[in-house]
């Protein structure tokens, strides 16, 4: 029998808009990043060369080398992004504000339509919620901490607290209730907000709840970087509930 294409009937194919995603080898939270992601955006994954060392500041220094970012932008370009993001915490800050300036112009070198690092988002994501003082915390050892906190100050961000877990591999098995004890150890009056850096920290499910129980907005470094991605290209990211996504839609009305 011949196949004949008009008795399959079903809805129309939405148009696909993507965004490439450049992660760290050991990145283990792409379901993660789609959940911020709406049903008319895809994304298109691409993995940094391994690196053989613990979580330290010269891991992170390694997976900010401009030629294999740059190289991993050109792979990811194919399937023609509209915009491309850097899906690393400390690999973005580990350099201060003028490293992650320059690894972002790295990005557009290599041909990216639009760039934006987890670091660059969280600066662009405070901005946007007005807030300058912050409670941090992050699965590192203190020494990749302090980068962070160093990173803040030189965009005029002041952390009032901070606690790290001291992880030197092995992150993504962070449990939820590990982050919302910290988070609820590190909070201060004086926070405007509280960051949880780290893409490869689960944090999804848990950002509204927190919010609601602190009364002041949870950043993480997937959400903003999944935000400010999608902001670059028009689009607005899911997520509810969650206060720099709620932000993004009262912006957008």
């Amino acid at each position: 029998m011949a196949f004949d294409p008009q008795l399959i009937v079903g809805p129309e194919l939405t148009a696909q808009h993507g965004i490439g995603v450049v992660a760290p080898f050991d990145f283990a939270l792409d379901r993660e990043l789609w959940r911020w992601t709406p049903d008319d955006v895809s994304l298109f994954m691409t993995r940094l060369p391994y690196v053989p060392v613990p979580v330290t500041v010269e891991m992170a220094s390694a997976l900010s080398d401009h030629s294999i970012v740059r190289q991993a932008v050109r792979d990811v370009l194919a399937p023609e992004p509209l915009a491309v993001a850097y899906a690393c915490a400390s690999g973005s800050f580990i350099r201060g504000a003028r490293g992650e300036r320059e690894l972002t112009q790295a990005m557009l070198t290599a041909g990216a339509p639009a760039a934006t690092t987890s670091s660059g988002a969280l600066v662009e994501s405070l901005r946007l919620l007005d807030v300058d003082r912050i409670a941090v915390v992050t699965p590192y050892i203190d020494s990749v901490t302090d980068r962070l906190v160093s990173f803040l100050g030189s965009h005029g961000v002041g952390v009032v607290s901070s606690v790290g877990m001291g992880l030197l591999n092995h992150i993504w098995k962070v449990g939820y209730g590990e982050v919302v004890e910290a988070v609820s150890a590190v909070d201060r009056p004086e926070a405007e907000a509280v960051f949880i850096s780290c893409t490869n920290v689960p944090t999804y499910d848990i950002i509204a709840p927190l919010e609601r129980m602190i009364g002041k907005p949870v950043l993480t470094a997937n959400q903003v970087t999944m935000c400010s991605a999608l902001r670059a290209m028009g689009c607005q990211a899911a997520g509810e509930g969650q206060w720099l996504v709620q932000l993004g839609r009262a912006t957008a009305a």
